[in-house]
């Protein structure tokens, strides 16, 4: 009875998202990732709000770490991306051997490049935190959030992979819960390790890594599970060179992409800290509040995603652009009306204070926060191309269009706003919106000349 009612429910998510309401679809997909991201980013806001409890340098190590430990999952994430999209497409064209044949492979991968990373990253933290020029307090406390913290990679890829092959199926609930378990479990344990056990830093590291492993042993029984039509099986299993092809094909310029996208906000980071460590504090809680602003469209972008896959996997291309278009419009709209309200300086300085009192990490928060919100309807435009181009498997051009707007965009707004207009630190915030909204503007034209009909990847 269980396996006939998820069977069930998957072939309606597939057949809503193959011949049903495009709006129903894009909602049914999005809600789910946009409550799913929120509970992931719960994780870094956890340790940020009692972490700030404990003092500004405690913020500021994490704040540099973070973008180091991103380079790792964004370019691991290469691999579960490009598998989303290739088991997205064999959904759509009921390719049900091969779509298994795929997570088998991609699993083998994640793992194997998880582990590898881990230890990597664990021996070689004090030379790169050295790098970033960090010194005193925050040198140690980045050192040591960052050893710790960096050892659930192996688990944060088992619980990516069970997202993108759950995802790709029109399943975007079963993630959101699995995380949900994850972070309730960390907000306990935060607490728990900081003040009672007073652990410090190593507290706040300590307990995102424990929450992950029983969310990662879930993953990996449901993964395994026969009543799961696209589940990992090793009978047989040897690696295939033509999916592998393939997944590097697609893979391997979204990490790329992503991991060169990280590296630019390490060194974005290491810009802030010339302003000193109140003004990484500042950039660091004004990111992660414009991560919760930025997860409507993050969602609506993987959304198009995954109606994009399955559509041009049975070749209903027109279909596929239409999802695209009334996504866009509905999150532009969304995120205009939403982005007014959240730039008015009370309102961004009362959610500042949630994450610190110390009275300049409040005022430079909140100016960025201002600035981001206002123009944080671009996005929308970004993310839903981006994910048009990725359902496609144009992963090359958001490879381009990812570094550039690190590499070119944004610090060559940093280096007018400095040099040209004699701005202090507010030239890092507009730096951002700048960057973004050139992006945005350039995907929408490739959109336009339809680059994304062209060469659309064919699954293995």
């Amino acid at each position: 009875m269980v396996k006939l009612k998820e069977l069930l429910a998957r072939t309606k998510n597939s057949d809503l998202i193959l011949q049903g309401s495009v709006i129903k679809a894009i909602l049914l997909l999005a809600i789910p990732i946009v409550i799913n991201n929120f509970i992931q980013t719960m994780y870094n806001l956890t340790d940020s709000f009692w972490l700030g409890k404990l003092g500004s340098n405690h913020q500021a190590a994490i704040t540099l770490v973070s973008p180091i430990q991103n380079i790792v999952v964004n370019f691991g994430q290469g691999i579960t991306v490009a598998g989303s999209i290739l088991i997205a497409q064999y959904v759509g064209a009921g390719d049900r051997k091969n779509g298994k044949q795929m997570v088998a492979q991609i699993f083998a991968c994640s793992m194997i490049f998880s582990v590898l990373c881990s230890l990597l990253c664990f021996f070689f933290t004090p030379s790169i935190i050295r790098w970033l020029e960090a010194d005193g307090e925050v040198f140690d406390f980045s050192v040591l959030y960052l050893r710790i913290v960096i050892l659930d990679m192996p688990f944060l890829f088992l619980i990516n992979l069970f997202t993108a092959v759950n995802q790709a199926q029109g399943d975007t609930v079963k993630p959101m819960l699995l995380n949900l378990s994850g972070i309730i479990l960390n907000m306990i344990l935060d607490p728990l390790f900081l003040m009672t056990f007073k652990w410090g830093i190593a507290g706040a590291a300590a307990a995102t890594l424990i929450a992950k492993i029983p969310c990662a042993v879930i993953a990996y029984i449901h993964l395994r599970n026969k009543e799961n039509p696209f589940r990992i099986s090793f009978k047989g299993f040897k690696f295939d060179k033509t999916k592998l092809k393939t997944i590097v094909k697609i893979g391997l310029p979204t990490a790329v992409g992503g991991s060169t996208m990280q590296f630019g906000f390490l060194l974005m980071s290491k810009n802030v800290l010339e302003y000193g460590d109140l003004a990484v504090a500042a950039y660091g809680i004004g990111n992660r509040i414009n991560g919760i602003i930025s997860m409507p469209s993050n969602a609506a972008g993987s959304a198009v995603a995954t109606i994009v896959g399955q559509n041009l996997g049975a070749g209903n291309i027109k279909r596929a652009e239409n999802a695209y278009k009334t996504a866009r419009k509905m999150i532009v709209i969304f995120l205009f009306c939403g982005g007014m309200i959240l730039s008015s300086s009370p309102v961004s300085t009362t959610i500042v204070r949630i994450f610190s009192s110390d009275k300049q990490v409040i005022t430079w928060a909140a100016e960025f926060l201002s600035i981001m919100a206002f123009c944080c309807f671009t996005n929308g435009i970004h993310d839903t191309t981006k994910g048009l181009f990725q359902g496609s498997g144009h992963t090359l051009i958001l490879m381009f269009i990812d570094a550039a707007r690190l590499w070119v965009f944004r610090f060559a707004t940093i280096y007018a706003g400095r040099e040209w207009l004699g701005m202090d630190v507010e030239c890092i915030w507009y730096s951002v919106v700048v960057s973004n909204a050139i992006s945005a503007l350039i995907l929408w034209v490739l959109y336009k000349m339809r680059v994304w009909k062209r060469n659309s990847v064919k699954i293995a």
